[in-house]
Order: structure tokens, then sequence, then C-alpha cells
């Protein structure tokens, strides 16, 4: 740690979905107030925080970095299985309740923090799974704030749906959600199937209840979410909460949301530590030799992969369209998602006649999503509505197909299409059937130039303007985010705070600050 002082110290998930927004954010809170920023996970995930700082080997002078013991073993979990990556859902859920193993050594980080430099950090941001944080924080005469790397909207139906099971409470197969207006309809096939059979007593109910209600207690939550984006969202956190909620996203590169060429530093930063199936230049090349907005683009984020007889139906679909794609491809469920790609797994001779006709490009592993969806020649994104992915799609115009998968996925496609009116969804989950007809249908309705498509690609072509507005900080012009940093930032450097002994900590020490 050094000499000196950390101001922040942050606790995210272990989820890269998670890791890199908590990063965004350190950085951002740094550059607005030249804070000293403490980062606390897991040996591995730290070892991926620190591969993002490319050839710098360390982080910048003002983030600490610090590991918490984990073993991974002792909770069930393969060697080495320290985040959500390459998990089989059984797996991730071992992971999420093993996680409040860390909040010993994270206490003991606290006390280590506070008897080096005399006084606790202004606050702890930690993720909202971690709602044990808060604890820790008023045992370290601190506060905790919670970062909800989603958006409001997903994450508040997700704390909803936990704290109250609402699906176990009515025969219908729809249901409301407390928090939401009456007009907000959720259907049973929007969950899930631990979600579906989630009754209070199993291990997801009792780990996230828990976890939730204690996160509720938090002194205010940060959203990775704009103001003008999310208005039904904000309004309805905020009255749930009934604390300061601030919307400080959508946490992206800036050159992404200035339409400036990306760095390279942009998209190793989000894929660090995974082998590229593809270059960013050949990449770009390949969307350079087709028109504007006629490229689909299929992606179900780091961890998903689909059936194999829905891989099968939608790559039949995909040539039944003509429409031209690039399709980051994995293994199909049941396989191992690092395995090598079988071209069993595809409908005979599919990838030579798609690379013969220049009408698809399949990519393994993984593809420079920033660059993709920056480029002119992308129309769509057919995607699993992570908010990440959403985030990145909105903010360039590009319009959604929605296939989600878990979590509050299903929450944020519904959002997408009931309220935004820029998705429209293929299906959802794994479990479900889908036909090369339907397929078809859709691609053909998002990708149109006119009528409902031509509709979609007004509607978010004016979000991606509102979010750039949101995200604008030039002279005296501030954005709602840029705003909502500031008053958070003035909200823990001000907060009323209690003179404490430290002997109440430390028995054999009569330290007053």
């Amino acid at each position: 740690m050094g000499s000196q002082q950390i101001d922040i110290v942050m606790l995210p998930f272990m989820a890269h979905g998670h890791l890199i927004p908590f990063l965004s954010l350190a950085t951002q809170i740094h550059h607005r107030t030249g804070f000293n920023i403490a980062i606390a996970n897991t040996p591995l995930n730290i070892q991926y925080l620190r591969s993002t700082f490319l050839q710098h080997q360390n982080p910048p002078p003002w983030i600490h970095i610090f590991e918490l013991p984990f073993n991974s073993a002792g909770h069930g979990l393969p060697p080495n299985s320290e985040n959500t990556e390459n998990l089989p859902l059984d797996q991730i859920g071992k992971l999420v309740i093993s996680s409040v193993s860390l909040k010993t050594p994270f206490h003991n980080l606290l006390l280590d923090i506070i008897k080096k430099q005399g006084k606790p950090p202004l606050c702890i941001i930690s993720d909202v799974f971690f709602g044990w944080a808060v604890e820790v924080a008023n045992i370290m005469n601190t506060v905790n704030i919670t970062f909800a790397t989603g958006g409001a909207y997903g994450t508040l139906a997700l704390f909803s749906f936990w704290l109250n099971l609402p699906h176990r409470k009515t025969d219908s197969e729809e249901f409301n959600l407390p928090g939401f207006p009456e007009r907000c309809k959720f259907h049973v096939s929007q969950l899930h199937e631990f979600m579906r059979k989630a009754d209070g007593n199993d291990s997801w109910s009792r780990f996230l209840k828990s976890q939730f209600s204690s996160s509720l207690q938090s002194f205010g939550w940060l959203t990775n979410t704009a103001e003008e984006l999310e208005p039904l969202g904000l309004d309805s956190l905020k009255k749930y909460t009934q604390f300061p909620v601030w919307p400080i996203g959508p946490l992206l590169p800036k050159q992404l949301l200035n339409k400036s060429p990306l760095s390279s530093s942009s998209s190793t930063t989000q894929h660090a530590g995974k082998s590229p199936g593809i270059s960013a230049e050949k990449c770009v090349e390949w969307l350079d030799m087709h028109d504007l907005a006629s490229v689909l683009y299929i992606s179900f984020g780091s961890q998903n992969t689909v059936s194999r007889s829905q891989m099968m139906e939608l790559a039949i679909g995909l040539e039944k369209s003509w429409t031209l794609f690039i399709w980051v491809i994995r293994p199909p469920l049941g396989f191992d998602l690092k395995a090598e790609f079988r071209s069993e797994w595809l409908p005979e001779g599919f990838e030579a006649r798609m690379k013969e006709s220049n009408q698809g490009l399949l990519v393994k592993n993984w593809a420079p999503q920033l660059e993709i969806l920056s480029h002119k020649s992308t129309g769509a994104f057919l995607s699993h509505f992570g908010w990440n992915s959403t985030m990145e799609s909105l903010s360039q115009g590009v319009k959604i197909i929605g296939w989600p998968m878990a979590a509050e996925q299903a929450f944020n496609s519904k959002m997408l299409v009931d309220e935004m009116g820029v998705s429209v969804e293929l299906t959802r989950g794994v479990q479900s059937s889908i036909s090369s007809e339907k397929v078809k249908e859709v691609i053909g309705i998002v990708m149109e130039k006119e009528g409902k498509g031509g509709d979609m690609k007004r509607k978010v072509e004016e979000i991606a303007h509102q979010i750039r507005e949101a995200v604008k900080d030039e002279g005296n012009e501030k954005g709602s985010s840029i705003k909502a940093k500031d008053d958070f930032i003035s909200a823990i450097k001000t907060r009323k705070q209690c003179s404490v002994h430290l002997s109440w900590i430390y028995p054999q020490t009569s330290i007053v600050w």
C-alpha cells in the first residue's frame, strides 16, 4: 500500500462482466477526484485485472490491488474456479454462495488499511451480491455503496423477484413484481428454470434474499445507466429502495461514445486473457466490404452458448435469410466451451458455403465486439441481453434481436421491447425450441430499412444520442451521468462522521480521529 492514503475500497463480484465496470468506475472517479482506490478480489481475478493494464505490467499508482484468499475446491468447485467464466449454472450457484467466505479476509483487509493510515476509507463500493459488505462498513465506521453493474429496470426486477417470489403467489403464468407499476406484467417464461423452481427454501433463494436484503441497507446505490435511458426503471428503483440512487453510466470507452477510432486498449481490456478468434483488423476488413447496416452480429456473451438443435436451426435460418452475419460461435450446451469447435454441430457444408459466398464470418471463441458494433456496416445485434453488451449496442444505434439466457437478461429484454421499442425477441433460454423459419422471419423484420425495422432504427438512434448527452463533460456542459457522479462524490465526502476511538477496533491503542 505504501504511504498513499486509500480513499475508496471496491469489491466486485467474481465475473468479468462485473470486474470491468468496477475498473471503469474506479478510473472515472480517480480522474474527477484524484482519489486513491483499492480493488479487492480473489487471486485469479486480481491476475485478470492486472492483465487489463497491458504493457504497464502493474496498475497505475493510484490503484491498489489486494488479493483475498479463496479456495475453490473447499466449496465444491473445480480447482482454480474463481469466476463465472466457463462454469455451468450449478457451479455458478456454488461460486455465488461461496463468496460469503470473502467476508472475513475483507474485514481483515479493512483493519489493516485503517491501522496503516489512521482512518477508514471514505466508503466501500461493493457488488449487489455482497450485501455482507454493509455490516463490514458499519463496523469500520464507513459506509457501503452498492454498485449495480446492470441497469435499473433489470436490477430492480431481479431484486424484487428474489425478495418476493411473486410467481409462487398466483396460479396464473403472469405476475406483477412489487416496485413496478401494475401495467408491467411479467411471465414465468421469462424466468430461468432455477428461478421458476425457487420456493424460498432452495439455496439460491436463501442466499440472494439475505444478500439483497442487506444491500438495501446501504448508504446509496450506483447504477450503470443514465437518467434519460431508464426513466421508469430509475423512478421505480428510487421509490423501492428509499435512498439515493446515482445513475452514472454507461461506463463505456470514450472513443466508443465519441465515434472515434477505437484504441487497441479498449478491446484488450474487454477480453484480457482470452484467445482471439480473429484480429480486429481482419474483422473490420470484412465489414468494410459490405453495405451500410447490412450485417447481423451474433454473440451470446463470454459464458453462454445454445443447445445443439438451436444452433442448427439458427444456422439454417441465417442461410435462408440471405442476411450477412458475423457469428461468435462456441461448442453447444453440454460440451466444454473451451474445446475445439466441430463442423458436425452445424449443417453439412455450412462453413464452406458461408466462406465461399462471403455471406457469413464464423469466429471461434471471441470477436472484437466494440469494433464490430461501432462499424457502419453493422445493422443489428443478436444478443443474450447482458447489460454491458446491451449498452455497447445502444450507444452505437444498433438494433437488437433478443435471446435472453439467465439472471436479469429477460427483464432487460422486456424493457427494450416494451419500453424502448428497439428490440424483437427471438426466443428465451436454452430449453426453448426455435425453427429456422422463425429465425428467418425475425431477422427479416429487424434488418429491414422500412416498417418496424425502420421505426426501431429511429428509436435506437435517439437513445444513442441520449447516451452521448448523458456522459458529455465539456466545460460547463455536463450530462446527467456526470452530474450524478459529482453528486455521489460530494455525498461521500461530506457525509456526517462520528469521532471514534481506534481502541474500539484495536483495544491496545488510544488514537482518535
